[in-house]
């Protein structure tokens, strides 16, 4: 039997009684969502993009969370004081490279991130992580249409190129630390019918990330927490906007104890 929903649950349960704060600097299309979810997991989020004040912010952070939905270089430069802080104090750096393979401009810029700066994890759908490895793939806007590897493949390769953990989230997410690979068969697909659903994953992956030094645990933990409560708001909501809702109430209520009876987590 795999021990990985106790040890998912060990760490929510060090997450509500830390809680730590996460610093990110996401897009403004779901800033205000990602900030929610971010409390409703038990940590504290602050949203600082400021290039006068990034480095000090990460520094008081467990985690940064770094996610290029709406590029402007005033962004990107405060996001490489941020990450520069955070790899001289070993704060963790989640990245979502929102739309990486959209234009040349975007995944540049997502390259060079992984390039310049110690990323601990990185989330994307699967045409994003893909097209950063160099595996063929089409990425529509910021959703992903197709990829010329299999979720698995990519993850295993991603995190051996990049030297990190990577997590490529859809109908099955799976996380890879560049030995293994775990899936996660939780979720639910009206996850899809909402803007910034993979956003405020990163965001879970992100508080868990603050208080374990494991980052495929952390990873894991994250995609687990959304897969779970999407399931259980499913039961609820009757169409996207009330599952929304649910939504959040779910990760509000989600308890160790449910990573013991939902968690649906095994290796490939």
């Amino acid at each position: 039997m795999s021990d990985w929903p106790e040890r998912c649950a060990t760490v929510l349960e060090r997450l509500r009684q830390q809680k730590p704060l996460v610093h990110h600097i996401t897009n403004f299309v779901v800033m205000n969502d990602t900030a929610n979810v971010t409390l409703h997991i038990g940590a504290l989020p602050v949203m600082a993009h400021a290039p006068e004040e990034v480095a000090d912010m990460v520094r008081l952070a467990g985690a940064l969370v770094l996610n290029l939905g709406t590029l402007s270089q005033p962004w990107l430069d405060a996001m490489r004081l941020a990450a520069r802080a955070a790899n001289a104090g070993s704060i963790p750096i989640v990245l979502d490279p929102v739309g990486a393979g959209a234009t040349p401009f975007r995944t540049d810029q997502n390259r060079a991130f992984l390039q310049d700066f110690r990323i601990h994890i990185l989330r994307g759908n699967l045409g994003e992580v893909a097209t950063l490895c160099g595996v063929t793939a089409e990425v529509r806007g910021v959703e992903a249409m197709h990829a010329a590897a299999a979720p698995p493949e990519v993850a295993l390769k991603a995190a051996n190129d990049f030297k990190l953990t990577a997590a490529i989230t859809g109908a099955v997410d799976h996380v890879s630390d560049g030995r293994q690979v775990i899936a996660i068969d939780n979720g639910h697909h009206w996850l899809t019918t909402l803007t910034g659903t993979g956003c405020m994953a990163t965001t879970l992956v992100g508080a868990f990330a603050a208080v374990t030094p494991d980052a495929l645990l952390a990873a894991v933990g994250g995609l687990a927490s959304m897969g779970i409560a999407a399931e259980q708001a499913a039961q609820k909501a009757q169409g996207p906007g009330s599952f929304k809702v649910a939504l959040q109430d779910a990760l509000y209520h989600l308890k160790p104890d449910d990573f013991l009876r939902r968690a649906k987590i095994r290796e490939v």
